[in-house]
């Protein structure tokens, strides 16, 4: 998606463009595009100089979108529900972790567009956590 983020408006890119450049095999990225394509975030066009371009623009479509298309909700916890989950006691507290952490990250995930990362420049909060994560990774000796 980041990739048919770059290219101008109106230029259809090819399956098999697309798949060489992010070394994925072609059948797995086609089974991608047509979940993309049914979310309406992609549209194909067919023919010899068909392909696929983003369906509106890139500024407006989230990191979460495409998450959400290709993989579910964005935080889930066994597949359960937030509010469905059998905590208690000592670990009730464990359903306002999972809340947060569901907070967190659609503050990065629904604010962060294609536009974005294919431009190199982030929200300034995520440019701000992905810099302090690097940091403490570098301090376990880990960066």
């Amino acid at each position: 998606m980041v990739q048919l983020a770059t290219v101008d408006d109106g230029v259809l890119v090819k399956t098999d463009d697309l798949a060489k450049s992010q070394g994925i095999p072609a059948q797995f990225l086609v089974d991608i595009l047509t979940a993309l394509r049914t979310d309406r975030l992609v549209r194909s066009h067919r023919g010899r100089e068909g392909g696929y371009e983003l369906a509106r623009p890139a500024a407006e479509i989230s990191i979460a979108d495409v998450l959400r298309c290709i993989d579910g909700p964005l935080a889930s916890v066994r597949d359960i529900g937030l509010g469905d989950l059998p905590y208690s006691g000592p670990t009730a507290k464990l359903t306002d972790v999972w809340r947060a952490l569901r907070a967190s990250m659609r503050s990065v995930l629904e604010e962060t567009s294609l536009a974005d990362v294919a431009s190199g420049s982030l929200p300034d909060h995520v440019a701000t956590l992905a810099g302090e994560y690097l940091g403490q990774e570098q301090e376990r000796g880990h960066g």
